[in-house]
C-alpha cells in the first residue's frame, strides 16, 4: 500500500544523501564536469613539476618559479610562485566564495536539516586530521606543530579526478555531497588561514581595503557587470588585503560574498530562472579559468619539491611532519567524516538512503582525505617556501592525497556495480520530459508535474525571488 503524501515526504526529508531538487542536481553536475576537467590538469601540472623538480634541469624550474614581475613601489613584486600563490588562488577561492553563497542562499544548503551533514562533516574532517597531526607531533617543538592545518583540507578537484580515472558511476548524491563538503571545507581553510596564518597585520591597509570592497559590493547589488568598473575594484581590494598581511586570497572570499545570488525580476518568475543572478553569472565566468588556469598554475609552482633538497625519499618519509599530514589525511578525515555523518544519523534519527551502506560513507571519507591545493598553501604558509619543512610537508601532501586516492578507488570499485544500478534508477525517465523521475515529487502533493513542466520552485525560492541576497 502506498504511503500517504505526509508520511511519504517525513520520511524522505529523514534520509541522509537523500536527492535534493532538479535544478539543483542538474546545475552541480556542470560543475562537477568542469571541476573533472580542472582535476586532470591538477593532476598533469603536479606531475611535471615533480619530475622537472628531480631532473638535471631542476634549476631551470627553481630560477623560472623565483622570477620577480610587479611594480616594486606598490610591494607587488612578487615571484611567479607568489603569483600563483597570491593572485591565481585569489580566483579559485573567489568561485569558492560564489559556491558557498549560491548554496546557502538558493541551494539545497538553504534548509537547515540539509546544511547540517557536510557542515558536520566537514568539521569533523578537519579537526581529527588536526588532532592526529599534533599528536604525531606532540615532541617535534613547537616549529613543526605550525603546520597542524595542513592535512585538514579537501581538493575537490584531485577527487574528481581520482573518480573519472576509476571510471566510477557513484550516485549523484554522493558527489553533490562530496562537493558540498569541499565548499564548507574551504570556508573553514580560508577562516584558519586569516586568523591563524596571519603574522604581521597592517590595520590601515586592511581599513582601506573596504573602501573597494564597499564599492564592488554596490555596483554588484545593482547589477552592473562591466568589468572596467568592477576588476579595478576587486584588484584594489586584493592588492590592500596583500598589504595588510592577511593572505591575499581572503579577498577573493570577501568580494565572493558581496553579489547578490537572487534575480530581481518580480514575483512572475516562478521557474529555474528565478534562482539565476549574477553570483552564477560571474560562476559560468571564472570557474573555467579557477580550474583550468589558476590551480593547475599554482599546483605547477606548488608541487615541484626536490627530493634532493629535503633529505631524500627516507627521510622525509620518516619525518614526523610528513608522518602527521599523511595519517591525517589518511586516518583523520576517514574518521573525522565517517565519525560525523555517524553522530548526524544518531542525533536526528535519520537514515541512509535507500541503496547505500556505511561502506559507501566510508569510501567517501577515505576520498577526501585528497587534499592538494589548500594543503599546499597552508604548507608553505606555516613552514616558509623552500624550507626543508616546506619540502616534508609537500612530500606529505603528496604521499597522503595519493595514498587516500588508492585506497578510495578500492572501497569505490567494490561497489560499481551497485552504483550503476543506483545511476540508472536515478537517471531513468519514463514519461521523456528531460526531468528524471526521481526528482519529479513535488514537495506537497507527492504527485508528479505534468509534462514539459519546470521543477517547482520551494516557498523559500518564491519569497525571496526578489531580493538581492
Amino acid at each position: 500500500m502506498p504511503q500517504p503524501p505526509q508520511l511519504s515526504r517525513r520520511r524522505r526529508g529523514n534520509r541522509l544523501f537523500g536527492p535534493g531538487s532538479w535544478a539543483e542536481a542538474s546545475r552541480i553536475a556542470e560543475v562537477l564536469r568542469t571541476e573533472t576537467v580542472g582535476g586532470m590538469l591538477l593532476l598533469a601540472a603536479a606531475v611535471i613539476a615533480l619530475a622537472w623538480a628531480n631532473s638535471p634541469w631542476a634549476d631551470a624550474y627553481t630560477g623560472l618559479a623565483a622570477v620577480r614581475v610587479g611594480p616594486a613601489a606598490l610591494h607587488l613584486d612578487l615571484t611567479l610562485a607568489g603569483w600563483a600563490a597570491d593572485g591565481l588562488l585569489a580566483i579559485f577561492f573567489f568561485v569558492a566564495g560564489l559556491e558557498l553563497k549560491r548554496e546557502f542562499v538558493a541551494g539545497d544548503l538553504r534548509d537547515p536539516r540539509r546544511a547540517a551533514l557536510p557542515v558536520a562533516a566537514a568539521v569533523g574532517g578537519m579537526a581529527v586530521p588536526a588532532l592526529l597531526f599534533v599528536a604525531v607531533n606532540a615532541r617535534a617543538g613547537s616549529e613543526a606543530l605550525s603546520g597542524w592545518a595542513v592535512p585538514t583540507a579537501t581538493d575537490i578537484a584531485f577527487a574528481l579526478a581520482v573518480l573519472a580515472v576509476i571510471s566510477t558511476h557513484l550516485p549523484s548524491s554522493l558527489r553533490t555531497f562530496l562537493l558540498t563538503l569541499a565548499v564548507v571545507d574551504d570556508l573553514l581553510a580560508i577562516i584558519i588561514i586569516a586568523v591563524f596564518y596571519t603574522t604581521t597585520l597592517h590595520l590601515t591597509a586592511l581599513a582601506l581595503a573596504l573602501i573597494p570592497l564597499a564599492l564592488f559590493g554596490v555596483l554588484v547589488q545593482r547589477r552592473v557587470r562591466s568589468w572596467w568598473l568592477l576588476l579595478p575594484l576587486a584588484g584594489t581590494a586584493w592588492a590592500l588585503v596583500h598589504a595588510s598581511g592577511v593572505h591575499a586570497t581572503v579577498a577573493g572570499v570577501l568580494l565572493a560574498f558581496t553579489v547578490p545570488v537572487m534575480r530581481r525580476d518580480g514575483a512572475q518568475d516562478t521557474g529555474p530562472a528565478a534562482q539565476t543572478g549574477l553570483a552564477e553569472h560571474f560562476e559560468h565566468r571564472w570557474r573555467p579559468l579557477s580550474a583550468g588556469v589558476a590551480v593547475p598554475v599554482f599546483a605547477f609552482f606548488a608541487a615541484g619539491v626536490s627530493l634532493g633538497a629535503t633529505g631524500g625519499l627516507r627521510a622525509s618519509l620518516t619525518d614526523t611532519v610528513t608522518l602527521g599530514i599523511i595519517t591525517g589525511l589518511i586516518a583523520g578525515k576517514t574518521i573525522g567524516i565517517t565519525a560525523a555523518t555517524w553522530l548526524v544519523q544518531r542525533f536526528t534519527r535519520a537514515r541512509l538512503a535507500d541503496g547505500l551502506a556505511w561502506l559507501d560513507v566510508t569510501g567517501l571519507a577515505v576520498l577526501s582525505g585528497v587534499g592538494f591545493t589548500v594543503s599546499l598553501l597552508i604548507g608553505e604558509l606555516a613552514y616558509g617556501p623552500g624550507t626543508t619543512l616546506d619540502g616534508h610537508a609537500k612530500i606529505g601532501v603528496l604521499t597522503g592525497s595519493l595514498g587516500a586516492a588508492l585506497l578510495a578507488a578500492v572501497l569505490l570499485r567494490l561497489r560499481n556495480r551497485h552504483y550503476r544500478q543506483l545511476r540508472e534508477q536515478e537517471t531513468a525517465d519514463t514519461d521523456n520530459d528531460g526531468i528524471p523521475d526521481v526528482y519529479q515529487h513535488t514537495p506537497d502533493t507527492g504527485r508528479r508535474p505534468g509534462r514539459g513542466s519546470q521543477p517547482e520552485v520551494t516557498p523559500v525560492e518564491a519569497e525571496h525571488a526578489g531580493d538581492g541576497r
